[in-house]
């Protein structure tokens, strides 16, 4: 009888314990969590209460920027590089065979580029080697994403993914430090090209009817100005 008083004592204070840890005074909000009146901070309780005060971030970002709010971009949903012509290269590989200034070298079952030359726009230097080089997305997938590009259907994202229109071969490095962003953000540090380099952007968002935020088209048109 003892043993099983103690059990059930004991049940009861872990019970307590845990619902302790939850609870706070005054409870939570409808999303699972609660704002410490002190720090100001938001705290989640409930699970999913995380990912709905993300939308909620997010939708404030995107009426801040005067867009439209998106859903979460995924890289997944752009399929790329795909073999659109079905010769084994896929788009990374076609894009470099294209770009070389000399004959590359290819493995042995002729899908891949190993060597070649290829001039970067971005910093002017020349590579022998197709490891040190990226095939950048001149408008970034995500940019692209958030700009229009999460209603299209799955083809038509791949297509964007793949166009060699909207491809450069360029430093990898480079390539990284530009990432997601646009041009009011990020230029190639090779100034030479930078006017050729918007007037890319330009004709990407004319083909693929991409919205820019008001802020960044104020930006991006003088930029475009002082290019004339």
């Amino acid at each position: 009888m003892l043993r099983r008083c103690f059990a059930v004592v004991v049940m009861v204070m872990i019970s307590l314990s845990a619902t302790s840890a939850w609870a706070h005074p005054g409870g939570v909000d409808d999303r699972g969590g609660h704002t410490n009146r002190k720090t100001g901070e938001y705290h989640c309780h409930r699970e999913g209460c995380d990912a709905r005060a993300q939308v909620e971030r997010a939708t404030r970002e995107a009426e801040r920027e005067g867009r439209a709010f998106v859903e979460r971009y995924d890289r997944k949903l752009y399929k790329h590089w795909s073999d659109v012509d079905g010769d084994c290269m896929n788009t990374r590989h076609e894009m470099l065979q294209s770009a070389s200034r000399i004959p590359v070298k290819l493995s042995p079952n002729g899908c891949y580029v190993s060597k070649g030359e290829w001039f970067d726009p971005f910093s002017g230097q020349t590579f022998t080697r197709a490891s040190d080089l990226d095939v950048d997305h001149i408008i970034p997938l995500a940019w692209a994403h958030a700009h229009g590009a999460f209603a299209w259907t799955a083809a038509q994202r791949e297509q964007f993914a793949n166009d060699p229109e909207n491809l450069l071969v360029v430093d990898d490095g480079l390539n990284q430090a530009k990432g997601k962003k646009g041009p009011s953000e990020w230029l190639p540090p090779r100034q030479a090209y930078r006017c050729e380099y918007l007037g890319l952007w330009q004709k990407m968002l004319n083909k693929y009817s991409l919205t820019m935020a008001p802020k960044e088209k104020r930006v991006f048109t003088m930029q475009l100005a002082a290019c004339q």
